[in-house]
């Protein structure tokens, strides 16, 4: 059985990706940079759980050793989010974070899977699929890009298998208090009459985090397909149907106060995911 490397294992994704892969009987070790709050989880003591701080990186140390030489790495962590407009992704995050798996790859890591952005096909509208250029135009996309791109070029080199999964919109328990549905069940819970929110027109890509953390996992084990995956349903939706569906889904009600917010300027208004790539390896209709 493989031995899997989660990186950013204490965060949304991270925490429920362990969960799925420990049903799945496999050997896990767990890195994050908060030792305390992992100790948290109930998946602590059913792991390896080794404390990491990518600032510690160094050629000094062999990160594949260190991490008892890994088959297979998801890297889920990236400090900063949802601060995307801000250009410590580029000076900061991009080269700790490349540094870290340049070091993992050249001392043996040979299979590696890494959470990219939509945010990365910039402000293309319609459906977005894997072999249009990126053109990412704010800071968190431009650097997980150029973390990309670095990667492949890196693999001239030495090389390793890349899966980079480009994750579209998400949502469930435990997600950033300022996304769309965590601000929606905190008005309900605090009796609201009405719910403040864009004017709902643009077309978006939504999955639950639970679809996500598989369609993760079955795209980092499998072996046959490589290089840049949708994360996607396919199935674009306005923003003001999704919330209204998802309002019947919880048997609540809530007057919509469209257009309170302005439309985000660092999206186009109607985009999803093709899912092609995915579908051929989770076989989803």
């Amino acid at each position: 059985m493989n031995k899997v490397l989660v990186t950013g294992a204490t965060g949304f994704i991270g925490n429920r990706l362990i969960q799925f892969l420990l049903k799945e009987n496999f050997p896990i070790i767990a890195t994050s940079s908060d030792a305390a709050k992992a100790e948290t989880f109930d998946w602590f003591n059913q792991v390896t759980y080794i404390p990491f701080d990518l600032k510690e990186t160094s050629n000094d140390i062999n990160l594949y050793e260190y991490f008892n030489r890994p088959d297979i790495v998801f890297h889920l962590a990236w400090q900063g989010l949802p601060n995307y407009k801000n250009d410590f992704h580029i000076k900061q995050n991009l080269p700790l974070h490349y540094s870290f798996l340049e070091n993992l790859i050249h001392n043996g890591l040979k299979d590696v899977t890494i959470t990219g952005t939509c945010f990365e096909y910039g402000m293309q509208e319609g459906s977005l699929t894997e072999t249009m250029d990126a053109n990412p135009a704010n800071a968190y996309a431009i650097a997980k890009n150029e973390l990309r791109k670095k990667l492949v070029l890196l693999q001239d080199k030495i090389p390793f298998s890349l899966k980079w999964l480009r994750l579209f919109y998400m949502y469930g328990d435990g997600k950033n208090s300022n996304s769309l549905i965590a601000q929606l069940n905190a008005a309900i819970e605090r009796g609201d009459q009405n719910f403040n929110m864009s004017g709902g027109e643009q077309l978006r890509d939504f999955l639950p985090v639970e679809k996500v953390v598989e369609y993760i996992a079955k795209s980092g084990l499998q072996k046959h397909v490589e290089g840049i995956i949708n994360i996607s349903s396919n199935k674009p939706v306005t923003v003001k149907q999704f919330v209204l569906d998802y309002l019947a889904s919880k048997h609540q009600s809530i007057s919509l106060h469209l257009g309170y917010y302005p439309y985000s300027d660092i999206e186009p208004m109607n985009f999803w995911g093709d899912n092609n790539k995915l579908k051929s390896i989770i076989h989803d209709e």
